[in-house]
């Protein structure tokens, strides 16, 4: 028989289209395959979630908590204090700051919620009767149908706060409940929390408990950085904003001050929300000129928040884009109501993480690839003939 030869012409033979339609075809139902199933697991992770959600929430917000009271107790364990006493210190004076403020603030945020109510819905008035005057002179019935939406829903937020501030909650049981697993969770987290990841290491193995011990570290540290740091800058903006509305005089100063506060741990949202509402209360109250002023020392505050406070105290390399921190809460909100605009953010800058740290191995993974692949492209050393009277002893230097 005889020996059939390969040729250059004949293995360089046309490439069919049909061949190509067909690769791209399968490679596109390889990636449609694996968005669906991606899809669908994000479906279950978000089923498991909504049942679970009693048991969810307290953990939460226990890790939450814990980003904030972890300092002090690590600055009580370094000078000897046992752990399990810090812990407790370190939450018996969270908690009794807390009750003290909520004891301080609530009977007059109740008190004074439907003037405050009654103030926002004056004030959408006013403005619907400039818009439909001169030079808008807009008289259109889906603009007050929509003026007449948003009045109804304030003065309904105004009677269920009146009603009770955690009206939100079903019964009072189920929030005694979950403020009882956030403490006891909390101090578990705070007195045990060096011996966590060390624990996950182990049971996750050498590479798979490497990569987890690395990527909850950088998350811990990103939601602690995260937490503190609108804890701050929302104090900050409460006292300056409140100051400002103190001085003019405008009614209410003390509640705008404490929805401005709670308001910065919703970024965007919550400041311009509550923003809005000042500028409402002080149109009504004090007139025109107070509201122009109002309006300019929220901007003022926001701009010395924006381009000095967040830059300084919290790196860049934790910031989301703020079409990501407008989904997030939006997702979050809509799907657990406040609680879940609380949470979106933070839930948004741990996944970041997460995403940049898969990233970091891809890229670490490819040049690897790549320098090994150009590696093999030189002449290997070990294969190279010796030169002409070169002997097995290394040349002299």
């Amino acid at each position: 028989m005889s020996e059939t030869k390969s040729t250059p012409e004949a293995s360089a033979r046309p490439v069919d289209r049909g061949a190509v339609i067909g690769a791209g075809g399968i490679w596109l139902a390889k990636v449609s395959a694996c968005v669906v199933l991606i899809a669908a697991g994000a479906l279950v992770i978000g089923w498991i979630i909504e049942k679970m959600w009693v048991v969810v929430l307290p953990v939460a917000l226990a890790i939450v908590v814990s980003t904030i009271l972890w300092p002090p107790t690590r600055g009580m364990m370094k000078r000897r204090i046992p752990p399990a006493a810090a812990a407790s210190i370190t939450l018996l004076v969270f908690f009794a700051i807390v009750a003290g403020i909520i004891a301080g603030i609530v009977p007059s945020v109740v008190s004074q919620a439907p003037e405050l109510a009654n103030k926002a819905t004056e004030g959408i008035h006013t403005v619907e009767d400039w818009i439909q005057g001169p030079p808008f002179n807009l008289r259109d019935e889906q603009l007050e149908k929509a003026v007449q939406a948003v009045v109804e829903k304030v003065q309904g937020s105004a009677a269920t706060i009146a009603s009770g501030v955690f009206s939100g909650v079903s019964t009072a049981g189920s929030l005694l409940v979950t403020l009882g697993l956030v403490l006891v969770l909390a101090f578990f987290f705070i007195k045990d929390g060096p011996r966590f990841v060390p624990w996950l290491h182990a049971v996750g193995g050498g590479r798979a408990g490497r990569h987890l011990e690395a990527v909850l570290i950088r998350m811990w540290d990103t939601l602690g950085g995260f937490i503190r740091t609108q804890a701050l800058v929302s104090l900050i903006d409460a006292f300056f904003i409140g100051l400002g509305l103190v001085i003019l005089g405008v009614p209410l100063a003390p509640v705008l001050a404490i929805i401005t506060f709670i308001g910065g741990f919703i970024p965007i949202v919550g400041a311009f929300v509550a923003g809005a509402l000042a500028v409402l209360v002080a149109l009504v109250a004090n007139g025109l000129t107070t509201a122009i002023i109002v309006l300019g020392i929220i901007i003022a505050v926001q701009q010395l928040e924006g381009n000095v406070l967040q830059p300084v105290l919290q790196s860049r390399s934790m910031h989301l884009h703020a079409v990501i921190v407008l989904l997030a809460v939006t997702a979050g909100s809509s799907l657990f109501g406040i609680v879940g605009a609380f949470l979106a953010v933070p839930v948004a800058a741990v996944a970041a993480v997460a995403i940049r740290y898969v990233g970091e191995q891809i890229d670490e993974r490819v040049e690897a690839a790549n320098e090994k692949a150009a590696g093999t492209d030189e002449p290997d050393a070990s294969l190279a003939l010796p030169a002409p009277g070169a002997g097995s002893a290394p040349e002299p230097t």
